[in-house]
């Protein structure tokens, strides 16, 4: 009885030390790569194989999904902390930007979205809402175009409501109207350069 209760203390006092390791805090959120930001809820011991293995336990609430990442390899999975400020800002700049359509197959471009969307990046993350984003005067997406959109905005969201404090609804107000302003300036920009170039044509017609 004495065996099992030193046993115990040893696994207690083993968990104890081990949560204190620089790393992942109980309560933080992460950024997970192939599912977006979660919640480390419990850093505990698992025996794998005979194994004693120490696992981050991270809770993916709005997917209602849980994953196991060994602490030791938490790094190399590529599992991360929220962006910090800055990265956030340059996501916010990325979005502002032109969109940038490669002259490629479709389903090329495809596997460098989902490539993109999976990399747990920020920056590429927001190349790929930026991309597939469609104004109102704009061509409808199709599905596979939709669904990639949809789930890089998601990814995006969630992460600039964690870097926030805010909620899912605020995030993605202010993500869409970035890119609307942001095509309704470039829209203005081409239509004046459109009306010079026909000024100087007429112009040069006259002369």
């Amino acid at each position: 009885m004495a065996t099992r209760s030193s046993s115990a203390s040893k696994k207690a006092a083993a968990k104890k030390k081990s949560s204190s390791k620089k790393g992942f805090k109980i309560g933080q959120h992460i950024v997970y790569p192939a599912h977006g930001v979660g919640k480390v809820t419990g850093i505990e011991q698992e025996v794998i194989a005979g194994f004693d293995i120490e696992v981050y336990v991270v809770a993916f609430e709005q997917d209602k999904m849980t994953l196991r990442v060994p602490t030791a390899k938490a790094s190399t999975s590529g599992m991360r902390a929220l962006s910090n400020e800055n990265v956030l800002k340059d996501a916010f700049t990325t979005l502002k930007g032109r969109a940038r359509i490669k002259r490629t197959m479709w389903s090329r471009r495809a596997q460098e979205y989902e490539a993109k969307i999976n990399s747990g990046d920020l920056i590429l993350v927001s190349e790929v809402v930026r991309d597939l984003h469609r104004g109102e005067t704009q061509p409808e997406q199709s599905y596979s175009e939709r669904q990639l959109y949809e789930c890089a905005l998601d990814r995006m969201v969630r992460e600039v409501a964690a870097i926030k404090s805010a909620d899912r609804g605020e995030a993605l107000d202010e993500i869409l109207e970035t890119l609307t302003k942001a095509r309704t300036r470039q829209a203005a920009k081409a239509a004046k350069e459109s009306e010079n170039d026909n000024s100087e044509q007429d112009d040069e017609a006259a002369a």
